[in-house]
């Protein structure tokens, strides 16, 4: 048989040119890495900056002067409802307990000491101090005002200035006090449960969790979170734009700029007919149907500590968020779409204005060329990669701050490595039709001015614009169970 040889110089040669390759890989790799952290860090700073510059202008202002007034108390009262709904837990807790992980200036505070089940702790986090020094002032103030009138059960709470995407929950002790699992996310981790006892009961987080959407890795470190805060059995509830509204307004607009029809040509998803729901685009394809999916819809009646006195507590537009700091670098691999260097494979009309869909309160931008998918405006609507699609929600009263598409599907699959699973999802739209039906949470949509009392006045006995409830249709609602 033929003797096989030893490698010979040229063989030596080409392995050395590989390692040294795959140095050079390595270095390139971890420079990029150093590159994204240091903008993260930045970025983060920028974020907190911004925000610590906005005003309080104080409840009394938003009742009476406010331009969104009716969007406001919408909104507010979404949020008490997935409290209401969700907030108990499944087997009864002595000394509920509470994460909210964009807890902003506190808005939040009053819905939480009207819960079925008063919290014995409420630990909140944001990543601007001043709204954090707002939030802490808020409850300072709301607890002499119980103790002065004697209201019941107080809950506790505690503050936090953290970056509740880019940074673990770990790092704060009285969250490792409660129970936190670092290990939670994909893996046998899940199987074997990891932390076996402790956590929280309920995970907030309201008008934030797209942010996190800019790279896998924020979606993946805030999920990693959630799912690590939260005791088994727990609950993660929020509100985030509705990623279904997003893509049949931009496959429609996309859609009116076919051969022999310009941009102004483009009809919205919204045209002018005025039984259009947004959560339930016109093209059978834009969009599953699933916006209204309630797979285990509770038939019980919410607690009677619903009806409380009027709750005012704000929704704020301008509530801080958590960042969005990374940002796709050149060393990121290529993705299909794109070229190596970096520009997209399908080429974009420069000369073309940003798509935008809107009224006179609210206005959605999207810039032609994704620089961090390196990509153009999918025409099918179907956002691909899932991650990095960028675009500004404009609001009357509110600041023009950048946000990112949050794939609906996919974040559930990515929910379910983190062992969360839905049970709850639906537009705004669908929430006010069907969770005003129930008698106490139709009482409470009466006092936070949502509805009239009287049916039959104005529409439907609604106290919410036609602009207002267009630019809160945008959203949506979701609970998940660990």
């Amino acid at each position: 048989p033929r003797k096989l040889k030893r490698p010979g110089g040229g063989s030596r040669i080409a392995a050395a040119n590989r390692e040294a390759a795959d140095r050079e890989r390595k270095q390139r790799e971890e420079a990029a890495r150093q590159a994204v952290q240091g903008r993260v860090v930045a970025t983060a700073e920028i974020v907190a900056e911004h925000y610590n510059a906005v005003p309080e202008r104080g409840r009394e202002w938003r009742s009476s002067e406010s331009k969104i007034k009716g969007l406001r108390s919408l909104n507010n009262w979404i949020k008490s409802t997935l409290i209401q709904k969700f907030s108990k837990p499944e087997n009864h807790v002595p000394d509920l307990k509470i994460l909210d992980m964009a807890c902003g200036k506190g808005g939040d505070l009053g819905k939480w000491q009207k819960a079925p089940q008063v919290p014995a702790l409420y630990v909140g986090c944001d990543i601007a101090s001043k709204s954090i020094e707002q939030a802490q002032d808020r409850f300072n103030e709301d607890s002499r005002r119980g103790a002065r009138f004697n209201r019941g059960q107080r809950m506790h709470a505690e503050f936090y200035v953290h970056d509740t995407f880019g940074r673990s929950l770990g790092d704060i002790k009285i969250i490792r006090d409660v129970g936190f699992n670092p290990n939670a996310g994909p893996g046998p981790a899940i199987i074997q449960g990891g932390m076996m006892s402790g956590g929280f009961d309920v995970v907030s987080m309201m008008f934030a969790l797209h942010y996190s959407f800019e790279t896998e890795e924020l979606a993946r470190g805030m999920l990693k979170n959630v799912s690590g805060a939260l005791v088994k059995g727990g609950h993660f509830i929020g509100v985030m734009p509705n990623s279904d509204v997003i893509s049949a307004n931009v496959k429609a607009l996309l859609a009116g700029e076919a051969p022999g029809k310009t941009p102004d040509d483009a009809p919205t998803a919204a045209a002018d007919d005025e039984d259009w729901d947004p959560e339930k685009p016109a093209n059978g394809d834009a969009a599953s149907e699933d916006g209204e999916w309630d797979p285990e819809k509770p038939s019980d009646a919410p607690a009677a500590g619903v009806a409380a006195d009027d709750d005012d507590d704000d929704w704020d537009p301008e509530k801080p968020s958590d960042p969005t700091p990374a940002v796709a670098t050149d060393a990121a691999p290529t993705e299909q779409g794109s070229t190596p260097n970096g520009k997209p494979s399908t080429p974009v009309d420069a000369s073309l204005p940003d798509i935008e869909w809107g009224n006179d309160i609210y206005k959605v931008r999207f810039p032609r060329l994704q620089t961090l998918t390196n990509k153009p405006l999918p025409r099918d609507g179907i956002f691909r990669p899932p991650f990095g699609w960028r675009y500004h929600y404009s609001l009357e009263e509110a600041v023009d701050a950048a946000e990112f598409v949050v794939p609906w599907e996919a974040f559930r699959a990515l929910a379910e490595d983190y062992g969360l699973e839905l049970q709850y999802r639906k537009g705004f739209r669908g929430v006010l039709e069907d969770e005003s039906e129930d008698r106490e949470l139709g009482i409470l949509a009466e006092r936070m001015k949502v509805l009239s009392r009287d049916r039959s006045q104005g529409d439907d006995g609604l106290l919410v614009t036609k602009p207002e409830r267009e630019a809160a249709y945008f959203y949506h609602a979701f609970c998940f169970r660990k």
